[in-house]
């Protein structure tokens, strides 16, 4: 005797449940097994394995993983939207040049802070605006922005860095020695942290978060379901512009109080991997703040662990680039599995 059609539902929904808790399962123990390879990988050779597993090299690598993470923190944000940003590089070496030049002008470094976090949000604002209003891809948009954002800071800068005569304490936000030397890492370490954990609260207690995975998921449903999507895409791509305004401040102190326009170039493409490798699906609805943080991480110690085996330059961005590759081909085949 066949078995009664109602039977068959229940078991189909157990096979769909059980495929979707085993794929969130990978995307959660993905950028787990890829920081153990990566770990794996540069400790092979005992020469190079004495100096990269040692807690100064941690120490440094996670001061090196500070401006890609808080960037990856707004990114996350808009590729689980559905869009992407190309224009975070420039951003961020505008809102540097911003903050050196207001500190040269003899401003306190408190105004320097907010007029780069304000400068960046504001960047997002327009493209967000552009986004919605002139119904132009994401790709396109800050393409177009990435250009303006670099020009102006060369403008503001008159092609040339920007160093303030007398340091400030944002001089200290992302040196590789804390200071206090309790701080054990730098400041500007534990304020990613810290903003990790609140844009991961963001993301999935709130309902500003669930509006994020709604329109990345489907945004035609979510229009019909009456969500305002271009208000709220506007609204993701400032708060990522905030995170980008922000960066550019720890860019500041990182290269030692200095403005740069020509810093920068190509951060994005670090940015868009680390998202990507920490689960993020650049076809939206999918990625966790936990995984965009590792994704940062492994993107660090891949730089770092290169260097220690004395790869040349063009070495470190062939192995980058497939890296890149190979997380999109994941997302890619993970999708069209579904």
């Amino acid at each position: 005797m066949s078995a009664p059609a109602n039977a068959v539902v229940p078991t189909e929904l157990a096979k769909t449940k059980n495929a979707l808790f085993g794929e969130r399962m990978m995307n959660l123990g993905g950028p787990f097994v890829g920081l153990i390879l990566v770990l794996a990988m540069f400790s092979i050779d005992p020469a190079v394995r004495v100096h990269f597993l040692t807690l100064g090299n941690f120490k440094l690598v996670a001061s090196q993983t500070v401006i890609v993470a808080l960037c990856a923190l707004g990114m996350t944000l808009i590729i689980i939207s559905g869009g992407i940003d190309l224009s975070v590089g420039s951003v961020l070496a505008l809102t540097s040049v911003i903050a050196a030049k207001l500190i040269d002008t003899g401003h306190p470094a408190g105004l320097a802070v907010v007029a780069a976090i304000a400068l960046g949000c504001l960047v997002g604002m327009i493209n967000g605006g552009l986004i919605t209003g002139l119904r132009v891809t994401p790709f396109i948009v800050t393409l177009g922005t990435l250009g303006i954002a670099r020009g102006a800071a060369q403008w503001i800068a008159q092609e040339q860095a920007i160093t303030p005569a007398n340091p400030t304490w944002l001089n200290d936000l992302a040196a590789t020695i804390p200071t206090p030397a309790w701080l054990l890492v730098s400041p500007g370490v534990w304020l990613t942290l810290v903003l990790a954990v609140f844009t991961a609260v963001l993301l999935r207690c709130t309902v500003f978060g669930r509006y994020i995975v709604a329109i990345g998921s489907n945004e035609v449903a979510s229009r019909l379901s009456g969500l305002r999507v271009d208000f709220l895409k506007i609204a993701i791509y400032s708060v990522a512009g905030l995170f980008f305004g922000l960066a550019g401040v720890l860019q500041f102190g990182r290269l030692g109080g200095m403005g740069d326009p020509t810093v920068d170039v190509g951060t994005e493409l670090d940015v868009i991997a680390a998202v990507v490798i920490g689960g993020g699906s650049l076809s939206g609805g999918e990625g966790s703040i936990l995984g965009s943080i590792l994704g940062a991480l492994i993107m660090a110690l891949l730089r770092n662990g290169s260097q220690q085996m004395n790869w040349p330059a063009y070495v470190q961005q062939i192995i980058i680039g497939v890296v890149i590759v190979a997380a999109v081909t994941l997302d890619r085949l993970r999708h069209r599995g579904r």
